[in-house]
């Protein structure tokens, strides 16, 4: 086998490590599709499960064209150990993914705790995985690998998706989780939560009406003063109207004296 240029060998390394990720992500999913009750969130799993097998498969075939060998472990290629060596780690690693699926099932002490932390470490997943694609996207960018990159960036996709699925669903299984193991007058929206909004309400109500009233005297006043200025306009109109009367009685007065 040739040996592997310094720049696919780097890339060999990061797909590696993704490699190994996509596998150990397997094991993961199917401990919690097993422990998972919830019909549309098992649903969704499987879904992603079964993207994660071909996953595994895309990154170990590109592996093999640029000249590497798909181990589960951190090397740049053939040359860093030998075949026995990456069978022996290999099957090590995967002997810890095992492990961890038992510990996953037991995890919590309801299913609803259960579920929350299963969905947890699958966002934690999801995370490690979205920085390890965008690693390997900007590599193979940097070294003009256009094969390599579409790879990443189309698998990148699909593991921001599931990303935000969880992020989605960690509110809903936290919800879930107080509901089962909360009690209710310890929540919000309790007995003393609902009297002290009721106070408030109350307070607030004192408020509006109190204002309610200010604004009705302003308007009460408000009104006196215009009819007072229109009276005392209508007075002045008045006196103007008799002034020349007057004028003209007067002078009548002194005609016949």
């Amino acid at each position: 086998m040739a040996e592997l240029t310094a720049a696919d060998g780097k890339l060999v390394q990061y797909l590696n490590e993704a490699y190994g990720l996509e596998q150990r992500l397997q094991t993961s999913l199917e401990a919690h599709i097993e422990t998972t009750s919830d019909t549309a969130y098992r649903r969704r799993l499987k879904e992603h499960l079964s993207e994660t097998k071909r996953h595994a498969r895309e990154v170990k075939k590109r592996i093999r064209q640029l000249g590497g060998q798909a181990t589960t472990i951190d090397s740049p290629g053939p040359a860093a150990v030998t075949d026995a060596a990456q069978a022996v780690l290999g099957g090590a690693q995967r002997a810890i993914a095992l492990a961890q699926g038992p510990l996953h099932a037991i995890r919590g002490i309801g299913q609803e705790e259960r579920h929350l932390k299963n969905a947890k470490t699958e966002y934690t997943s999801e995370s490690e995985e979205i920085a390890t694609y965008s690693g390997i996207e900007r590599l193979a960018e940097a070294l003009g690998d256009k094969d390599t990159r579409k790879l990443a960036r189309e698998i990148l996709r699909e593991e921001e998706r599931m990303r935000s699925y969880l992020e989605k669903q960690i509110p809903r299984l936290i919800r879930a989780v107080v509901k089962a193991e909360i009690p209710v007058s310890q929540r919000a929206g309790s007995a003393g939560t609902r009297k002290a909004a009721t106070r408030g309400a109350a307070k607030a109500t004192t408020g509006a009406k109190a204002k309610a009233t200010t604004r009705a005297k302003a308007k009460a006043a408000t009104r006196a003063k215009a009819k007072a200025t229109t009276g005392a306009k209508v007075k002045t109109a008045t006196r103007a109207k008799r002034s020349p009367a007057r004028k003209g009685a007067a002078k009548a007065k002194a005609g016949r004296s």
